[in-house]
């Protein structure tokens, strides 16, 4: 299991085939407005990251070239201690996320990280 993310059956292998079509891929996470809180997944150099953004975590799928998943770092402060998983269901994705024209779209499931999880990233103290 990753630290921050995680990326259901479903998910990988849609995303191996937008691979198969697009390339190498990247994920940010939106922070809302036309998309709600959708995970954005574009070809590697569609979309640029900035000091504004931080990378969350890097998805490991057989097959493929590591998946860098981004967020805000303002939003990052209202989801650090919450694991994510990227899943798909059907319907309509964003127009700008390239799973929009197969009729299924990325979505986040998260979780609140439990004690160990947030102890190994040093989000709480030690309680030993």
């Amino acid at each position: 299991m990753n630290e921050r993310v995680d990326v259901s059956d479903t998910a990988a292998a849609l995303l191996r085939e937008l691979a198969a079509q697009y390339g190498p891929l990247m994920f940010h996470q939106s922070g809302g407005c036309c998309d709600g809180s959708s995970p954005m997944c574009y070809p590697v150099g569609m979309f640029r990251t900035g000091a504004a953004d931080i990378l969350l975590d890097t998805l490991h799928i057989d097959g493929l070239d590591p998946i860098e998943v981004y967020m805000s770092r303002s939003q990052f402060e209202y989801w650090k201690y919450t694991h994510l998983t990227i899943d798909v269901v059907a319907g309509r994705g964003s127009g700008f996320s390239v799973e929009a024209p197969t009729g299924q779209r990325f979505l986040i499931r998260s979780r609140m990280l439990d004690d160990a999880e947030l102890e190994h990233l040093g989000l709480v103290e030690s309680s030993s």
